[in-house]
């Protein structure tokens, strides 16, 4: 089951992929696998909706990565994955932007607090440098 598994997931990632590309006009630059692979895709396209052209698509890759893969045996079906909206389970909560934190006004009371002027935190350290300088001779 652990192969069957791998084939699926590797056959729907290949077949993303290869699809994109050859939307992206890179079709020339598949390997021949992937063009043949598209081309029974195209064919398919031609008599049925585009999930299920896509979906006999993917599994025809699955039975032959599963093949590959060492699978023994015809491959086990595994449920197909549908694109189906999931309902919502109530765990997932949508981002929602903060609200605005109003600006604070330079007001002087209690509730702000004081600043000490650059100047006087200049000469405290200052007098730190020459205490320490005086303390080591």
């Amino acid at each position: 089951m652990l192969i069957a598994r791998r084939a699926d997931t590797r056959a729907r990632a290949d077949f993303a992929t290869w699809k994109m590309i050859a939307k992206l006009n890179g079709f020339s630059a598949l390997p021949p696998e992937a063009q043949s692979f598209l081309e029974g895709y195209r064919q398919l396209l031609a008599r049925m909706t585009e999930d299920d052209a896509s979906e006999a698509t993917i599994q025809l890759m699955y039975k032959k990565y599963y093949v590959e893969m060492g699978g023994s045996g015809t491959p086990p079906q595994l449920p197909s994955r549908t694109s189906d909206p999931t309902t919502d389970s109530g765990n997932v909560t949508a981002f929602r932007r903060p609200p605005a934190r109003p600006k604070q006004q330079a007001v002087s009371g209690p509730a702000t607090k004081p600043r000490l002027p650059v100047a006087l935190i200049f000469i405290c350290l200052a007098i730190v440098y020459v205490s320490i300088r005086l303390f080591w001779r």
